[in-house]
């Protein structure tokens, strides 16, 4: 039987989740997928506390408890050590898209327009993400206004500082903002005691334990990818391996392989990622794929259509994929 968070005796997710890295402190919780396919690069859960700490602790240096911190980083470990930073600071994170250079006028707008809306205090980005701060201004001086910190040059032994954030469970933990491409991004607020319901919904519907595994290539932005994809595996103990939505979508069999390779019991996503392996992994790059561990895909975030379930669940069939597995 699975527990309710209620029996956790955590009242936030910084209590949560530190009471679980600590748990098992050489596992290794996360691992990212570079082009989604290869050795993962990995770190352990005692590393991503240190990391995360450190970081914490220089952005409380800088900005105090209940501020925002605008999280420009792509998918990757650096984004991950990131959001943790903002919970074990007590900072609010503000997770976005980062910018593509060479897209700007294309990108910034609903960048300004979060920035605009939620009004963070600093900016967590890699370094070369921060050094294009000044051609970014260009296009957006609000940004020059910010306060930027390259979390990949912080040092660990910043840690040593870090001091536990007084947190209620009413408090907000992120804001998380709409994708702004028919209006304004709209923000909403998420609070520890939210995300905790949420992430006990999650882990005792879908069955999670210690025996799972997770394969995601969803964006970390948004509830799918970030609280479903990222969180839930933290939470519930069991370990994530993904990669960046751009490395599915150039190569949807990406997916698939690593749910095989990894021997992955949980993964998903929108209903046209389906129809995508379906019409773009030709049929002789399927014989060696073995997706009979696949335990529960998870479909949402769009309209579900049954002739999408059908069409992949046949398609699949001799991989040992099983249609109950929707």
């Amino acid at each position: 039987m699975v527990r309710d968070a209620s029996l956790d005796g955590c009242a936030t997710l910084v209590d949560h989740f530190r009471d679980n890295f600590l748990a098992q402190p050489d596992a290794c919780t996360y691992r990212f997928l570079i082009d989604g396919e290869g050795a993962p690069v990995t770190v352990t859960n005692a590393e991503l506390d240190l990391r995360a700490r450190a970081i914490a602790a220089t952005m409380r240096q800088r900005v105090p408890a209940g501020e925002r911190a605008l999280i420009v980083c792509p998918p990757g470990l650096d984004y991950v050590a990131s959001f943790f930073a903002c919970l074990y600071a007590g900072v609010i994170a503000v997770p976005v898209y980062p910018p593509n250079p060479a897209l700007l006028h294309r990108t910034l707008p609903r960048l300004i327009g979060v920035i605009e809306d939620a009004r963070p205090a600093v900016v967590l980005a890699p370094r070369f993400i921060a050094s294009m701060r000044g051609h970014i201004a260009e296009y957006a001086p609000a940004v020059s206004d910010l306060s930027w910190h390259s979390v990949d040059e912080v040092d660990t032994a910043a840690a040593h500082e870090w001091r536990r954030p007084a947190l209620d469970p009413s408090d907000i933990a992120f804001l998380q903002y709409t994708s702004g491409s028919t209006d304004h991004p709209k923000g909403v607020m998420l609070s520890h005691a939210n995300l905790l319901h949420n992430l006990a919904a999650v882990r005792r519907n879908f069955g999670c334990g210690p025996d799972s595994h997770a394969v995601i290539w969803l964006p970390p932005y948004h509830d799918m990818g970030l609280i479903g994809g990222l969180l839930e595996p933290a939470y519930g103990g069991f370990p994530v391996t993904f990669m960046s939505p751009l490395a599915f979508l150039k190569r949807p069999s990406r997916w698939l392989r690593a749910i095989s390779e990894l021997r992955a019991t949980i993964s998903g996503g929108p209903n046209f990622a389906f129809d995508l392996c379906v019409a773009k992994i030709p049929a002789d790059e399927r014989p060696d794929l073995d997706l009979s561990t696949w335990e529960l895909a998870f479909t949402g975030a769009e309209p579900v259509r049954a002739e999408t379930i059908d069409g992949f669940a046949r398609t699949f069939a001799p991989n040992g994929f099983r249609r109950s597995a929707f």
